[in-house]
C-alpha cells in the first residue's frame, strides 16, 4: 500500500481550517445528543422496569433497557446530527491473517494493563469506596443474554459509530487525529473510569486496523473476541471454583484442606491466570517489534502538525461533549 494510495484528490476548501474546526464541532454536538438519549432513556426505561418487576428484573431486561434504546435512538440520532460532515471516501483493503492476529495478541496487554490502571485509579480517587458495576453486571448477568448484548451487538454498533462513522468523517484532516478522536470518544463514551483507559488503548488499536483497511468488519471481530475474552471467559473460568475463594473469605483450614485436596475448577483458574501472562508477554513483544511497521499517510486535508489534535478537541461541541461525558462519569462514580 503506497502513500496516498487510500486516498481520491480532494478540492481545497477556500478557508480550510473553519471547516475543518466546523465539522469537528458538529462531531462533537452529535455524540453530546447521543449521550444526552442514552442516559435520559436508560432512565426512564429502567424506571418502568422497576414498576413491572419491583422484586427484580431479569438481566436480560436490564441489558435490553440499556443497551436497547443506545442501539435503536442514541446511535441512529448521533449518525443523523453528524450528516452534514461528508464522509471522505477512501479504498479498501484486506487485513491478512497474520496482520489480524498480531494486532489482536497487542490487544491483551492493552486490555488487561489499562483494566489495572483504571481500577487503581477508581479506587484511590473514591478512597476505595467505588464498585466496579460493569464487572458486577457480568457476574449477575446470564449466558446468553451476555453473549448477544457484549459479545454480538456491542461490537457491531460501537464500531459501526466510533470507527466507521467518525473515522470517514474526519480523516481527511490526519490520520492520526481521525484515530485519537476515535479513540478518546470511545472512552469517554463508557462513562467509568474502570473502563475508560483500556478503551482508550483498545480504540486505537482498532482505530488503526480501519483505518489502513477501510473495512469495519475486522474492528468488529477483534472487538468481539476481546469482548468474550474479557466477560464471558472469566465469568465461566471463576464460576467453577467456590466464589470465597476469589474474595479471600476462606479460613486457613479450608484453605489448608483445599491445598491438600484442590478442586478441579482450582487448576482451569490457574491454568487461566497462566494463559492471560503469557498473552500480555506476547502482546508486548508484538508491539515493541512492530512499532516501527505502523503506516501513516498524509491526507487531502492533512492539517499543519501541532494543529490537528486542537482543532479535533479545542472545539465548542467537543469540549461540550467531554465535559458532559466527564460529569456523567463523576457521577456515576458518587
Amino acid at each position: 500500500m503506497g502513500p496516498m494510495s487510500q486516498y481520491q484528490p480532494q478540492q481545497t476548501s477556500v478557508n480550510p481550517w473553519f471547516v475543518a474546526h466546523k465539522r469537528f464541532s458538529t462531531v462533537g454536538v452529535a455524540l453530546s445528543v447521543m449521550l444526552a438519549f442514552y442516559v435520559g432513556l436508560n432512565i426512564v426505561c429502567l424506571g418502568i422496569l422497576w414498576s413491572m418487576f419491583p422484586d427484580g428484573y431479569p438481566s436480560w431486561a436490564g441489558m435490553l433497557a440499556s443497551s436497547g434504546p443506545l442501539y435503536a435512538v442514541a446511535m441512529p440520532l448521533c449518525v443523523l446530527a453528524m450528516g452534514n460532515v461528508p464522509v471522505l471516501r477512501t479504498k479498501r483493503f484486506d487485513l491478512g491473517a497474520k496482520r489480524f492476529v498480531t494486532l489482536l495478541l497487542i490487544c491483551f496487554p492493552v486490555m488487561y494493563l489499562g483494566n489495572i490502571i483504571g481500577t487503581v485509579l477508581s479506587s484511590l480517587i473514591s478512597g476505595g469506596q467505588s464498585t466496579n458495576q460493569v464487572a458486577e453486571a457480568i457476574l449477575d448477568s446470564d449466558p446468553v443474554s451476555l453473549f448477544v448484548f457484549a459479545v454480538v451487538l456491542a461490537p457491531i454498533f460501537e464500531e459501526w459509530l466510533f470507527r466507521k462513522q467518525i473515522i470517514d468523517r474526519t480523516r481527511r484532516y490526519g490520520e492520526k487525529t481521525a484515530i485519537l478522536l476515535s479513540a478518546l470518544t470511545f472512552a469517554l463514551f463508557h462513562l467509568n473510569l474502570y473502563q475508560f483507559f483500556y478503551a482508550f488503548g483498545l480504540g486505537l488499536v482498532f482505530g488503526y486496523v480501519y483505518m489502513r483497511t477501510s473495512r469495519v468488519r475486522y474492528s468488529m471481530i477483534m472487538h468481539a473476541i476481546v469482548n468474550f475474552c474479557g466477560s464471558m471467559l472469566p465469568r465461566w473460568v471463576f464460576s467453577l471454583v467456590d466464589p470465597s475463594l476469589l474474595t479471600g473469605e476462606l479460613s486457613e483450614s479450608e484453605l489448608m484442606r483445599m491445598a491438600v485436596d484442590p478442586p478441579a475448577g482450582l487448576f482451569i483458574v490457574g491454568l487461566y491466570g497462566m494463559a492471560l501472562i503469557v498473552l500480555v508477554i506476547v502482546g508486548v513483544v508484538l508491539m515493541i517489534t512492530n512499532r516501527r511497521k505502523l503506516e501513516f499517510y498524509t491526507t487531502p486535508e492533512q492539517l499543519p502538525d501541532g494543529l490537528g489534535a486542537r482543532t479535533a478537541f479545542g472545539n465548542p461541541g467537543m469540549v461540550v461533549f467531554i465535559i458532559f461525558a466527564l460529569s456523567l462519569t463523576v457521577w456515576q462514580m458518587i
